[in-house]
């Protein structure tokens, strides 16, 4: 999928995703997600917490707060390290990520004197300052330091600040994760690419505490674990690919990071990190809170600072990276096809039902009784019976349902209907009473 715009367009129109609040002009960075989005999300994460935690031992899930005091912060890092280099144009006032801007993603860059121009205006840029990613809020009706607060940047730091309460509440041994799923905000300077990045955003975050001599072997696990999901999923193997980090580009916090990538419109870019976030976390939090956050070893007779493997990813990334993967076009009757290829079981409606004509009330009661006996089984069911036929199921090919069903006549003679295949568009009968059975086989992740 190379054509973003055609791909932003269908999106919007098919009711996915939407730019917030665009009537006012829109909030840059920020989306709003429709029907059909919310659909697919609720099921990727679904999908992330089957394999992830409930499939897994010693696996325990948090919420933890959005809002996080300054303190917190300052134990973590991210008030001395979460910044980007910024610079600003003295002339037009657009700024720029630096260190961005000289690698040409705002475009192609001229330079006077050895300093870089503004690839809009060719007007002279500040010089470069660190501009910190997190926002900033206040706690209580009075706006003065005490109150600081902050928008949390990342998941993690709830289950590094839980991490006793797991120990006490559910008693775990090693190795043991704790996994969130929840918002995170990051107030980038210039936020672009569409899904790719934005300043709100959803994280699926696993936190995986084990013994400091076994980190690199989990390392390893959970790179090779988390890379065969997206295999899983259906992504191609050609699209996907293993960053490993130089010692040079690692995180204060990091012994060592690998990035999934993904092959966007715009070439290979970070889709999930794992990162060996060593003890880290836990030391800097027992430090700052003065409380105690280590693990007693049973075997050793002695408490330690477990090691922490991290494996990151960001829901609308990871949206933005299966739009891409499964959008395809093909040509039939001489007319061009839109279609997502969505497999069966993450396509946001499953199967779709017609009455081969909307004026034939026998033919509309049948599609009706079948639609709401398929609803009632769980199935994410769509009717529709405007237009014809072929329009019908061009538009279910166009938000990637697998299955449509259409009642004909037939069907009021011998309780068989035909059900279409979105990828083949071929057709066959099946009897009714076995429609429930090939759905559910076909739906299976």
């Amino acid at each position: 999928m190379k054509d973003l715009e055609l791909l932003i367009n269908i999106l919007k129109q098919r009711g996915f995703v939407y730019q917030s609040q665009e009537i006012y002009g829109g909030l840059r960075g920020v989306y709003d997600w429709g029907h059909l989005g919310v659909i697919m999300k609720n099921k990727i994460k679904s999908f992330w917490l089957k394999d992830v935690v409930f499939k897994r031992e010693n696996i325990f899930l948090i919420e933890s707060s959005i809002l996080g005091l300054k303190r917190t912060y300052e134990a973590s890092g991210h008030l001395q390290y979460f910044n980007d280099p910024l610079v600003e144009c003295k002339n037009c006032h657009q700024r720029f990520r630096a260190d961005h801007l000289i690698k040409g993603d705002y475009g192609e860059v001229e330079f006077k004197e050895g300093k870089a121009l503004c690839p809009i205006c060719k007007g002279e840029l500040t010089e470069e300052r660190s501009f910190n990613l997190m926002f900033k809020t206040y706690i209580g009706p009075v706006e003065e330091l005490a109150s600081v607060a902050y928008l949390r940047p990342e998941t993690a730091q709830g289950m590094f600040y839980n991490f006793k309460n797991i120990l006490n509440s559910y008693r775990p041994k090693l190795p043991f994760g704790i996994a969130q799923i929840g918002k995170a905000f990051r107030n980038e300077i210039t936020p672009k690419n569409f899904l790719f990045r934005i300043r709100e955003f959803e994280q699926m975050e696993l936190e995986f505490f084990v013994k400091p001599e076994e980190a690199e072997k989990w390392f390893n696990y959970w790179v090779e674990e988390r890379y065969n999901w997206y295999l899983k999923l259906g992504f191609k193997k050609e699209n996907l690919r293993k960053y490993i980090y130089p010692k040079e580009e690692l995180a204060h916090y990091s012994a060592g990071t690998i990035d999934i990538e993904y092959n966007y419109p715009f070439g290979f870019k970070e889709l999930e990190g794992i990162a060996n976030r060593t003890d880290y976390d836990l030391k800097r939090h027992s430090e700052f809170s003065n409380e105690e956050l280590k693990y007693f070893d049973e075997k050793n007779k002695e408490k330690i600072y477990p090691y922490v493997i991290e494996p990151s990813v960001g829901v609308e990334r990871l949206m933005f990276a299966i739009f891409c993967e499964f959008y395809d076009e093909d040509e039939i009757e001489g007319e061009v096809r839109r279609v997502f290829r969505f497999p069966s079981f993450l396509a946001p409606i499953e199967v779709a039902v017609f009455p081969l004509l909307s004026n034939r009330k026998k033919l509309v009661e049948k599609a009706k009784e079948i639609y709401f006996e398929l609803k009632n089984e769980g199935f994410i069911v769509f009717y529709d019976d405007s237009g014809s036929i072929g329009r019908r199921y061009r538009r279910q090919d166009e938000i990637g349902t697998p299955f449509c069903l259409t009642i004909d006549f037939q069907t009021l003679e011998d309780e068989t209907i035909t059900i279409r295949d979105r990828d083949t568009t071929k057709q066959e009968r099946l009897k009714i009473p076995e429609i429930k059975d090939f759905l559910r086989e076909k739906l299976n992740f």
